[in-house]
């Protein structure tokens, strides 16, 4: 009668868990990260007789979880992608409509710009044209500078976000730490069956760390997850996290890198966050974001320095040369975190066909200096000493270093990050506006022959002599004098360079024959150097002259739009794939209603059964006591 009734119990027992755990797999059913837990039985040892081995009943060995590693590592790195993905479109889109809307965008102010310096070409005398033209270069200025300080926000946007993903991770970080703790000690206590609901939970917290970075892991012998991130970075050791921080860039402060302290000290590990929410925003920062300011501060600098250079080549309504028409901030030099000594760096631009509105890491070791490309690490050939008599040139800046330079010291050079936010129009009265040439040229009422000078160009604006009033004449058919100078042989259509102008002279000129060139004086009809700064618009003025400010700038709008449209495009494949990641997970590990209610019945059922067997021997015993008594 004991073995029946001790079968029986052990029945009861077990099935009893077998509905408890049937109906903790029906409670959690929208639980997130749960999974499926199933009551596993094993036949308790037997009793051997004489006839044989007769069985005791039933016993659970254990209560396991529906799980599938593969699928779970699947999903991770799926988030990881997406995660990426995500946070790249979300700010591409951001700099795309800040700099592709056609309606306030830069593009529209140029064309403005331009179409009013063609106003001007049309009616120079008009001082109402004068003015539309100095309110357009103003808006065009305030468009610039809009357009840079959106960008400018976007990226202290990224800095925040950068921020709050390095106090989730830390928190996580800890989260995983304790968990492992509790895991580790609720296995030991109970001879290693494992803590199926902490076990979720900590694989719930490494999928959500996933989001913000690439992840990896490994399990240790009594359960412990050691958790890794970036190249490998511990970021939880069993039952010890340890953190991440923000430090500002070495080398540009205004950016953000994650530093990492371990056993070892602390590090950098900014290039090796390459997947999750972090990795994009460093992606859209180094490889997008950065490089949109800088190319719209080179448009800003090419636009500055062309009308300021095509302005002062001409003469205004009071017959003065022309007076700048915008500002612009030149290069800027930062200095790394950590160099030693006294250096200082100075760059200016000398040569604005050959800007490229990258930016370069200046470094020294001792006894030469070298240029990095700082989007690919390429090295730029480098002329000069540094000196002011002999700059560092390439790229179209000149460098000069001052002071005591340390071996090891590291400048970053942005040529043209200040460009647009510092682009401003400093002319105000529109009679300030040199529509005319500076020069104009003549020939002798009484010449002989049948040559004739062409209207002349300023090629210099700066030559003191520019309007000195200087006379060509020819010494014999072949030769001219300059104010009666040395005799120059002649050749028809070739240049004649003086003073900072140049002319042509062509066909066949007499002994005797005389031109002159002259100040404008009184030009106010005058429309030349008006329709030069109008032609500026589609004129090669940048990339070594192949490329206009209406081509540079919307070299950039199509690349951000390109990038732009490739982003949305990946990020909605990521996100494609991570949901089918986690219908896999599901689909392991998820719990299925019907499945349950069906394990209930049969539990039930099986329940029933050995609380019948308990009957059956209560029975028995029953009726032996009663023989026994009779």
């Amino acid at each position: 009668m004991a073995d029946l009734l001790r079968i029986g119990l052990s029945g009861l027992i077990a099935f009893q868990r077998a509905i408890a755990t049937t109906g903790h797999n029906v409670a959690n059913v929208n639980t997130d990260g749960y999974s499926r837990q199933l009551t596993d039985f094993g036949a308790r040892p037997p009793q051997g007789t004489g006839g044989g081995f007769a069985g005791n009943g039933v016993d659970v060995t254990t209560v396991r979880r529906m799980f599938d590693q593969f699928a779970v590592n699947n999903l991770r790195t799926a988030n990881s992608n997406s995660g990426l993905a995500g946070s790249v479109a979300t700010f591409a889109g951001q700099v795309d409509g800040i700099l592709g809307d056609p309606a306030t965008g830069i593009a529209s102010g140029l064309q403005d710009f331009f179409n009013a310096w063609q106003d001007v070409a049309n009616n120079p005398a008009s001082t109402a044209t004068r003015q539309v033209l100095v309110s357009q270069a103003q808006t065009l200025a305030s468009r610039f500078a809009d357009a840079s300080t959106r960008l400018e926000n976007v990226s202290t946007e990224l800095n925040g976000r950068i921020r709050a993903d390095v106090a989730q991770i830390n928190d996580i970080a800890a989260s995983l730490a304790k968990i492992n703790g509790d895991i580790v000690q609720a296995a030991g206590s109970f001879g290693g069956q494992p803590p199926n609901d902490l076990l979720d939970k900590r694989d719930a917290l490494v999928t959500k760390l996933s989001q913000f970075t690439n992840v990896t892991t490994t399990v240790e012998n009594d359960g412990a997850v050691n958790v890794f991130i970036g190249n490998g970075q511990p970021l939880v050791l069993r039952n010890k996290a340890l953190s991440l921080g923000t430090v500002p860039n070495a080398n540009d402060a205004s950016n953000l890198d994650v530093l990492y302290t371990g056993a070892g000290g602390s590090t950098i590990i900014t290039p090796a966050l390459t997947g999750g929410e972090l990795g994009g925003f460093f992606k859209i920062r180094d490889q997008l974001l950065d490089p949109a300011r800088d190319q719209l501060g080179l448009v800003a600098i090419g636009l500055a320095q062309t009308v300021n250079s095509q302005q002062a080549a001409g003469l205004d309504l009071q017959g003065q040369l022309g007076s700048a028409f915008f500002s612009v901030a030149g290069p800027q030099v930062l200095t790394r975190s950590g160099n030693t000594g006294t250096a200082t760096v100075a760059a200016t631009v000398s040569n604005l066909g050959a800007l490229t509105g990258d930016e370069y890491d200046l470094r020294y070791d001792g006894t030469n200096y070298s240029l990095l490309r700082v989007s690919d690490g390429s090295s730029v050939a480098l002329s000069g000493a540094g000196t002011v008599a002999s700059p560092l040139v390439a790229d179209g800046i000149s460098i000069v270093v001052s002071g005591a330079n340390v071996a090891g010291n590291v400048f970053r050079i942005q040529p043209t990050r200040l460009g647009a936010q510092s682009l401003t129009a400093i002319i105000s009265d529109p009679r300030g506006v040199a529509a005319a040439s500076a020069i104009r040229t003549s020939a002798t009422i009484a010449n002989a022959g049948g040559a004739t000078i062409s209207q002349g160009e300023v090629l210099d604006a700066t030559n003191a002599n520019l309007l000195t009033t200087a006379t060509i004449q020819f010494v014999t058919a072949t030769t001219y004098s300059v104010n009666g100078g040395v005799p120059v042989a002649y050749t028809s259509g070739g240049n004649i360079d003086v003073n900072g102008w140049r002319v042509q002279i062509t066909g066949a000129p007499a002994i005797g024959d005389t031109f002159s060139v002259q100040a404008n004086t009184g030009g106010i009809g005058d429309n030349r150097n008006a329709l030069l700064a109008a032609g500026i618009q589609t004129r090669g003025v940048l990339a070594g002259g192949t490329a206009s400010l209406s081509d540079v700038f919307g070299g950039l709008v199509g690349t951000v739009g390109t990038q732009t449209q490739q982003a949305n495009v990946n990020r909605d494949a990521q996100s494609t794939i991570a949901a089918q990641a986690q219908t896999a997970v599901q689909s392991a590990s998820g719990v299925n209603l019907d499945e349950e209610a069906a394990d209930l019945v049969r539990w039930q059922q099986a329940y029933q059964a050995a609380a019948q067997t308990i009957v059956v021997a209560k029975t028995i015993f029953d009726t032996l006591i009663a023989a026994v008594r009779g």
